[in-house]
């Protein structure tokens, strides 16, 4: 990742540019918010199109967050013309800021936005460079992050159906600076990048002038450490992988609770991070993974327990740990009426269906023209399984087919004339059982 030369140069990128195999048959997209870096990274790209043969466009993302946004979104369109490039302008709206802030939830809305643009084999190219890493990693620091907190930002990785590289990691912002008045640019300036309310502005305009009058250069140490970090990470992630294999549940994507107890506490944490990330979600704070750590520690009294964040819910069952996206709650309230024809959607559930089945199902028979309603669980249900001469609570029919917690109260109970005759896709209940030479309904559900 180290700096070609001593200034930045179209020759420079180019060098960056091949080392990380971006030929002619690659299709980059540039994300360009018309600020000076995004603004150098694309007119020197430009000037590289017909030498490398670069197939070059750009998405400009207006977050609608300053009343400038629109005049913006000109100026973008209208630089990309002038560079003959072709150019996308995403209006987008942020959300979450309660919950994430401000400065993290543009910045999820943007990259939600800049994903669709990137299909199988595209490479989306953002300006970041080496005062960006350090910033970066010096915000990871005073976080409390670990070492992949501090490996910050990855000059190449997956990114959607492609990849996302950063070329510019290894040269400074004022060697862009040089080069875009140089070139006699002209750029957007944010005056939001002023605002010290925002972390990473309060260390860019008081923090790091101290640092660097202090110790010059210290950007460029900084970021170093981000390249050592990552390579440490690295190995954690390939010990994790062993680990991962050693302790998950043979045909799911499960942690097995007793596996997971050998591992020393380091290696627990670990493992649960990478078993987190290789599903999708984002790391847990330090709070987070030492409450799932305690569940994997002891027994729950009811053998199941939970631990939720925003991203997240890691739950606990018996002897799995299992991850799981939040969802809305359901209505336990609601009776919707059905027609097995008919797919049927069920907010917080999912959408029940019914096929077809000689033999199996629900008997269409005696179902006949009754009507048919779908609830959840109220507590209290009975159901008299085919072949068993009483009835069983459905409650014990759930813990004895080891049907998780979080499963029970999704799953939908289908009513024949206000009598309990399906439970879910599991069981049907008597005397609603197609026989052996009845047509049948055999209900699939899809959850959300």
């Amino acid at each position: 990742m180290k700096n070609i030369d001593t200034v930045f140069s179209p020759r420079a990128l180019a060098h960056v540019l091949q080392r990380l195999g971006l030929s002619a048959a690659t299709p980059l997209t540039v994300a360009f918010s018309g600020g000076l870096d995004s603004l150098v990274l694309l007119h020197s790209l430009c000037r590289l199109r017909e030498e490398m043969s670069l197939r070059l466009s750009a998405v400009h993302v207006d977050h609608g967050l300053q009343t400038a946004s629109a005049e913006w979104a000109r100026y973008a369109q209208a630089t990309c013309a002038g560079l003959n490039v072709p150019c996308t302008v995403e209006r987008i709206q942020v959300s979450g800021t309660a919950e994430y802030g401000l400065e993290a939830a543009a910045r999820r809305a943007r990259y939600a936005c800049l994903a669709r643009h990137v299909a199988a084999g595209d490479v989306l190219l953002t300006a970041h460079h080496i005062d960006d890493q350090a910033e970066t990693v010096l915000l990871q620091l005073l976080r409390g992050a670990g070492v992949p907190g501090l490996a910050a930002i990855q000059e190449m990785t997956d990114f959607s159906a492609g990849r996302l590289a950063r070329p510019l990691l290894g040269f400074t912002r004022a060697q862009l600076a040089a080069y875009a008045q140089q070139e006699q640019l002209q750029w957007i300036d944010d005056a939001s990048n002023q605002d010290m309310r925002f972390a990473r502005n309060y260390l860019r305009h008081r923090v790091f002038p101290l640092i660097e009058q202090r110790w010059p250069g210290a950007a460029s140490q900084i970021a170093r450490t981000a390249g050592l970090a990552a390579e440490a990470a690295g190995l954690l992630d390939f010990l994790a992988e062993t680990d991962w294999h050693a302790c998950r549940v043979p045909g799911h994507s499960a942690l097995s609770v007793t596996e997971l107890r050998k591992l020393p506490p380091p290696r627990q944490r670990n493992l649960v991070r990478y078993w987190l990330h290789r599903q999708g979600f984002q790391a847990p704070s330090s709070r987070h993974l030492e409450h799932v750590l305690a569940q994997v520690a002891t027994e729950p009294r009811s053998r199941y327990a939970a631990v939720r964040w925003p991203e997240a819910e890691v739950c606990r069952y018996r002897d799995e740990l299992v991850a799981l996206r939040p969802c809305r709650a359901a209505d336990l309230a609601m009776s919707l009426s059905w027609n097995p024809a008919e797919p049927l959607n069920i907010p917080g559930v999912g959408r029940l269906r019914a096929e077809a089945a000689l033999g199996d199902g629900l008997s269409q028979e005696r179902i006949g023209k009754s009507t048919l309603t779908v609830g959840l669980r109220q507590g209290g249900e009975v159901c008299r399984l085919p072949g068993r001469a009483h009835r069983h609570k459905l409650k014990k029919l759930l813990q004895e087919a080891g049907v998780p917690p979080w499963e029970r109260g999704r799953l939908p109970l289908v009513y024949v004339n206000g009598d309990l005759a399906a439970i879910g896709d599991r069981w049907v209940c008597e005397p609603y059982v197609a026989r052996a030479d009845e047509t049948g309904w055999k209900l699939r559900l899809d959850p959300v």
